[in-house]
C-alpha cells in the first residue's frame, strides 16, 4: 500500500513562492493553464516547463528544470508517469527538493519508480493529490475535499506519538 500524503508536506510544498510546472501544455483550454493561472493569481511566480514551446501564458518557458534561472526549489509535474521517471532526475540535477506529482484521476503523474528515486535523494514528494483542493477558498474543488475528509481520505497531520 502506497504511504499515506502528510497535511504538512502539502503545505511546505505550497509554503514555495517560486514553482516549476513541468509538463504544463501548449493548450489554453488545458487543465494544467487553469491551475498555472490559479497558482499566479494566488502569488506564486509559476515558471513554465515545457520543451515544446518557447512562452505560455506571457511567461517565458524552458526546455528543462535545470535551465531555469534563478533556480526554483520545488516542481509541479503535470506530466505521464513515464516522463516523470525522466524529470525526477532533472529536479534533482536542478537541486529541487519538493516534487508534487499531480493527479486528479487515473495514473496522473505518479510513478513508483520516481517516488523511490526522490526519497533516495532526499527530494520531498508529494503523491497525487490535486492542489486545487489545499488552496484556501477553493471553489468548487472544496467539495472533493470535503467527501475525502468524510471518507477518511484526506491528507492528515502527521502524528509525533513517543
Amino acid at each position: 500500500m502506497a504511504a499515506r500524503v502528510s497535511l504538512e508536506s502539502i503545505e511546505k510544498f505550497l509554503a514555495q513562492k517560486r514553482i516549476a510546472m513541468i509538463g504544463i501544455s501548449r493548450n489554453p483550454t488545458d487543465f494544467s493553464i487553469s491551475l498555472f493561472k490559479e497558482l499566479c493569481r494566488r502569488g506564486y511566480e509559476v515558471v513554465p516547463v515545457n520543451p515544446a514551446a518557447q512562452e505560455i501564458s506571457g511567461r517565458q518557458c524552458f526546455a528543462r528544470v535545470q535551465d531555469i534561472q534563478p533556480p526554483v526549489d520545488a516542481a509541479l509535474l503535470m506530466t505521464p508517469p513515464a516522463v516523470t521517471d525522466d524529470v525526477v532526475q532533472d529536479c534533482a540535477a536542478a537541486g529541487i527538493h519538493h516534487i508534487w506529482m499531480y493527479r486528479a484521476g487515473g495514473a496522473g503523474a505518479v510513478s513508483e519508480k520516481a517516488i523511490e528515486f526522490c526519497r533516495e535523494h532526499g527530494i520531498q514528494v508529494i503523491r497525487g493529490e490535486c492542489p486545487f483542493m489545499f488552496f484556501s477558498h477553493p471553489g468548487f474543488h472544496g467539495i472533493h475535499g470535503l467527501v475525502r475528509k468524510m471518507t477518511g481520505t484526506y491528507p492528515r497531520r502527521e502524528r509525533l506519538d513517543a
